[in-house]
């Protein structure tokens, strides 16, 4: 399926996501931004698909339209089916259990793959996607552990991430939220955000050689029309003013990240801050 396909199936696919029932416009254009992506890595109809952090499956719905009724992915998630709102992860796995694409998905919360009992066969998969859900790992150790692990499943990779470095000054707000985020958990304060271990590209492309990868392509993502930029910054905001989270942080953090959140709220704007951009790599 080209990119044109692909595309214009998107909103018949945001359409059958419960989060389109209170956000019609922003599941649209989740949804475009994920079938661009994976019309760009043209995976090919009857293929199996593992999906590590799948949420509540926007990337899910796409790469299951992508495959076709032959295809199949499963769709995995350490979080538990009541993780999320207004919508959990299980209600939103449910919608599309019950709809057209539901044959053709497997999804499996409070799964991690690196637990021994979790495994498969070498080769059972022809991808494996991991799609703005890195970030969500607790380490870089973490993820390198991960990404080792499903390398004998799967013959190809296929990730993509927010780009910590910023394309222009209307981006710094989102990028300083991340930052902020970021820091609060290297320093001990745990939370249950999107953003607990944000890194660069330059430190993933380090790391891949040490999990058995090698990396094939990449390029830049758009994400203009993306709302991430809100979210974080909303995130990072309701963060500091949780007195529980910031009484964790040794002292000299703690005036660090309230002094960065100053500036987050001179930078930032009521709404429409303008997302980072986001990069894609495929390996072998």
């Amino acid at each position: 399926m080209n990119r044109s396909d692909l595309r214009a199936q998107a909103p018949w696919l945001a359409a059958g996501m419960a989060a389109a029932d209170h956000s019609p416009d922003i599941q649209l254009s989740q949804t475009r931004h994920r079938a661009a992506l994976v019309a760009s890595w043209h995976i090919a109809p009857g293929s199996t698909v593992l999906e590590l952090g799948c949420g509540q499956g926007d990337m899910t719905a796409v790469l299951a339209e992508a495959v076709g009724p032959q295809g199949r992915v499963t769709a995995v998630d350490v979080a538990d089916p009541s993780y999320g709102a207004p919508v959990t992860l299980g209600e939103s796995a449910a919608r599309l259990a019950a709809g057209p694409l539901g044959p053709r998905i497997d999804f499996r919360f409070n799964t991690d793959v690196l637990d021994p009992a979790v495994g498969f066969p070498e080769n059972t998969f022809d991808h494996v996607v991991l799609a703005h859900c890195s970030w969500y790992f607790t380490s870089l150790g973490h993820l390198r552990d991960t990404l080792a692990r499903v390398r004998p499943w799967a013959r190809r990779l296929w990730f993509t991430e927010w780009d910590l470095t910023p394309a222009s000054g209307e981006q710094l707000a989102h990028l300083l939220a991340v930052l902020i985020q970021g820091q609060t958990e290297a320093a001990g304060s745990r939370g249950q955000g999107n953003v607990r271990t944000p890194f660069s590209r330059e430190s993933l492309l380090r790391l891949l050689p040490e999990t058995g990868w090698s990396v094939d392509g990449g390029g830049p993502v758009d994400t203009g029309e993306l709302q991430d930029g809100d979210w974080e910054i909303a995130a990072c905001l309701d963060l500091v003013g949780r007195q529980e989270r910031l009484a964790a942080l040794p002292e000299a953090m703690r005036q660090l990240v309230l002094s960065q959140a100053d500036v987050l709220r001179a930078l930032a704007k009521p709404r429409g801050n303008r997302a980072l951009a986001a990069y894609s790599l495929t390996a072998r």
